[in-house]
């Protein structure tokens, strides 16, 4: 199989093998370029069985290796750390019934999840969970045995927490976005607190780029009073648009001074249970 059909074939799935590893678009994109040319590159590509299975093994282990040189990096990130969003027109294209961008999966809320899970943790997650790789599979990508890549998959399993059900619909959710949206633009405080969860949590991600709250706020009424506060501070200095950000419906603001703010949501028996905000510029360079 030539290069190109294989970059045709496979470069959505191993772009979100990485995107869910590393949680951040460019990063993966530059990932899964690296991979294809490692591959065009090979001596003798032809001897290759499995051509799948190399370009995952490439991707895992180039993951796993920016996930350690970057770990220090990490624990001093100024404020939450959220993953880059992931706009519509950032999923390279794809089929949007493809088992490997679902929403449910590509959420910011399953992200953090995985998150908590160290990198080789995830890796064995992954491959095992949405790529349906074998533990023999996996132990030759990752260089553990069998029955440690099976030990590691049960132990990240019992970690990760994840109802789908509570993800409503994209009509539903998008629904209550927009009458989030108009809430706040009416100054409707009532129906603002009607539709966030009493125990609603707000992440703001400004990585120390720009203004942010470096602590998550917590409350439906701390919550609603900082939303309103802001929308008072930049009225009339703010373009909104409706997107779809890693899967589900969310917000893209742009203030006059071209700070840019994506909003994405969690839900919980249809009320807003988590926002995320992704405020720094850094994240937002693909957008």
């Amino acid at each position: 199989m030539s290069t190109e059909t294989l970059y045709n074939t496979y470069r959505t799935p191993l772009f979100s093998m990485a995107y869910r590893m590393l949680g951040s678009v460019m990063d993966a994109e530059d990932i899964v370029q690296e991979a294809f040319l490692a591959y065009d590159q090979l001596p003798d590509a032809a001897a290759i069985r499995n051509e799948r299975a190399f370009l995952y093994k490439i991707v895992t282990n180039r993951c796993l290796d920016l996930l350690r040189s970057s770990a220090k990096k990490r624990e001093l990130y100024v404020g939450p750390w959220l993953p880059e969003p992931l706009l519509e027109n950032d999923t390279l294209n794809a089929d949007p019934s493809d088992v490997y961008l679902q929403k449910e999966t590509i959420s910011t809320a399953y992200l953090l999840l995985l998150q908590q899970l160290n990198a080789v943790e995830r890796a064995v997650f992954l491959l095992r969970e949405i790529f349906n790789y074998s533990y023999d599979e996996i132990a030759d990508m990752i260089g553990k045995s069998s029955a440690n890549c099976r030990q590691i998959f049960h132990r990240a399993q019992k970690s990760i927490h994840f109802d789908p059900e509570q993800t409503p619909s994209i009509s539903v959710a998008e629904g209550q976005i927009k009458e989030f949206v108009n809430s706040l633009l009416q100054g409707n405080t009532n129906k603002l607190l009607e539709l966030l969860s009493e125990n609603v949590v707000l992440y703001s991600d400004g990585g120390g780029k720009v203004k942010a709250a470096q602590i998550p706020i917590v409350g439906m009424k701390r919550v609603a009073a900082l939303l309103q506060n802001l929308h008072h501070m930049y009225t009339g200095k703010i373009k909104y648009a409706f997107v779809r950000v890693n899967g589900m419906p969310g917000i893209r603001l742009i203030t006059d001074d071209q700070l840019q703010y994506i909003f994405s949501f969690a839900f919980h028996r249809h009320q807003i249970q988590t926002i995320y905000t992704v405020a720094n510029p850094e994240k937002l360079r693909h957008v």
